[in-house]
């Protein structure tokens, strides 16, 4: 297991990796949050940031100039390794697959200087890339690396990692480049929310626009939509047309990937996780996971997570 906290005494003969395990802690934030905007998974992420700490101990220390470049280095080599067989695997997942969410409570913006490359809306759109084009992406756009940094990084030349970059934001559509703030997105996430529990389909509609999509990862779990419900009216209707759900779960508000997000909690454990994408157009996203792993993951990435004291029910008026 890598270090995740700096040791706070040692013997005099530990000194050299007592200093490596304090470097690694100060930058393990970044290395994670460049390994999971790469692969969509904190899972794998924990992985890749687990090898680069073991190459760290390997390495000869003393021939490294710089370890920050040392280990953002070799931490995006090694995503990019695990994203080419991920793809692989996703071949074979039943229905949509979602990023993992993550827990961005206490790193609001997951080891970056700023929380770019992180709502899961965006980070789906990121996977449509080659893994190259995603790092080279997330290194310019998240962490603030010059081009002859990710050229580097790469193994490029830095006039071919601007090419890369400039074609991975032309992906990105208006929707993504154009997300509302926070508050505005919290706003929208609640009403979505209250309009479902009370089965308003004419209010959710006036949320979302024309062309909204709902996505629902479950991985052939009963209940998730196996392919995604495109168009206003329908992810309406689906939002509301489980009437026997909304009123057997508990709704926990929590922070996930720098946006406002809600946990499903049914007899007291949580099922679902759920947020949206918006712009000022409206909701043009609504994103769900039922997958068990994944929801274990997002638990595993909170300091605490309690299931609410009880749920929070709005019936449908009579």
């Amino acid at each position: 297991m890598y270090p995740k906290a700096s040791p706070t005494a040692v013997p005099p003969a530990d000194r050299n990796l007592a200093q490596a395990v304090t470097t690694f802690v100060e930058l393990r934030p970044r290395l994670f949050g460049i390994a999971y905007r790469i692969l969509g998974s904190a899972t794998e992420a924990e992985d890749v940031v687990q090898e680069a700490w073991l190459r760290w101990q390997r390495t000869d220390r003393s021939a490294v100039v710089s370890p920050a470049a040392f280990l953002s280095s070799t931490t995006t080599r090694l995503a990019i390794n695990v994203a080419q067989s991920a793809r692989v695997r996703r071949e074979t997942y039943i229905g949509p697959w979602l990023p993992e969410p993550i827990d961005t409570s206490i790193d609001p913006v997951a080891g970056a200087e700023r929380a770019e490359a992180l709502e899961l809306a965006l980070l789906l759109v990121l996977q449509k890339l080659t893994p190259t084009e995603r790092a080279a992406y997330v290194l310019r756009e998240a962490f603030e690396y010059g081009y002859a940094e990710i050229a580097q990084m790469l193994r490029l030349t830095p006039v071919n990692a601007r090419k890369i970059v400039s074609r991975a934001r032309k992906h990105l559509t208006d929707d993504e480049r154009d997300s509302v703030d926070v508050q505005e997105h919290r706003r929208l996430l609640d009403a979505f929310v209250a309009a479902a529990q009370e089965g308003d389909v004419a209010s959710l509609e006036a949320l979302l626009t024309p062309d909204a999509v709902s996505l629902s990862d479950g991985n052939g779990l009963r209940g998730a939509a196996r392919v995604p419900v495109v168009g206003r009216a329908r992810v309406a209707n689906l939002s509301t047309a489980a009437s026997r759900f909304w009123p057997t779960v508990a709704i926990a508000p929590v922070q996930a990937n720098g946006r406002a997000g809600v946990l499903l909690y049914r007899d007291g454990r949580p099922a679902t996780f759920m947020t949206i994408a918006a712009t000022r157009r409206g909701i043009h996203r609504v994103l769900w996971v039922f997958t068990p792993a994944k929801i274990a993951a997002f638990l595993g990435t909170r300091a605490h997570c309690a299931p609410p004291a009880r749920a929070s029910r709005r019936r449908r008026a009579t």
